[in-house]
């Protein structure tokens, strides 16, 4: 497996699956270990009656679970080195591959109106100790990362893109005072008459599937097929996914 310039470590059960929301898109929950990164004491294992192996207590390293994603093959996509779920403050996760992830993140408990709003995953706590147990966590829908504008605000413009469908759909989240606007462009970075920031109706709220609209129209079909780019301006919020459909 590739993972790109990213620095020699020590992966495990990596578990790759295509994302229920995306199949084209797969996920990768693997285990980090840090071999020889000692937290506990020994003192402090020994209370804990963290197990042993080969004589050696598994309290002499550490591990967390990182987040990986590819478009397929054996090439995968290290955008997030940073850890994904940490062991945290209970100092029994910080021994010998604790925090290790469970196969899977599966859709859990849809609203009254049907929509998914978050989705669980599992990972190993307290590993090799009587208290062993698997934690379930909890994300926003599509919440693994975010494209974020802060209050002062800021924005996005796409790579060139084509699409197929007659909506396009955003998964946001913004303060009280926040917005999304969206424009579609043609390749050159020009708005797009009609879909351009200023006749964009402002995303103002915390939805899963709202329909972008411009002065109230949502039909976006007869630009399908060409090469169009998005330009998304945000103010004190977050975009978690689009979809045209």
């Amino acid at each position: 497996m590739e993972f790109g310039e990213t620095p020699l470590e020590h992966l495990y059960i990596n578990q790759t699956q295509p994302y229920y929301r995306a199949p084209h898109l797969y996920l990768a929950l693997a285990a980090r270990f840090m071999l020889g990164r000692k937290v506990l004491s020994d003192e402090e294992g020994e209370r804990y009656q963290v197990g042993s192996h080969r004589g050696v207590g598994y309290w002499q390293d550490c591990s967390e679970t990182v987040l990986l994603t590819s478009r397929g093959g054996n090439r995968y996509d290290r955008t997030f080195m940073e850890a994904f779920v940490r062991p945290g403050p209970d100092r029994h996760n910080w021994v010998s591959r604790s925090n290790y992830p469970a196969r899977g993140v599966v859709p859990t408990n849809p609203g009254p109106d049907g929509v998914e709003r978050e989705m669980s995953l599992y990972v190993m706590r307290h590993n090799q100790q009587p208290t062993a147990h698997l934690e379930r966590l909890v994300l926003r829908v599509d919440g693994f990362a975010s494209l974020h504008g802060p209050y002062a605000g800021g924005e996005m413009i796409s790579r060139p893109f084509r699409f197929e469908g007659r909506a396009l759909t955003f998964n946001y989240a913004t303060g009280a005072a926040g917005h999304v606007c969206v424009e579609l462009m043609d390749e050159s970075q020009a708005p797009i008459a009609g879909f351009s920031l200023q006749d964009a109706d402002p995303l103002i709220g915390d939805e899963i599937e709202r329909v972008v609209s411009w002065h109230g129209q949502t039909d976006v079909s007869r630009l399908a097929g060409q090469a169009v780019r998005l330009r998304v301006q945000l103010k004190d919020a977050d975009v978690y996914s689009f979809r045209f459909c």
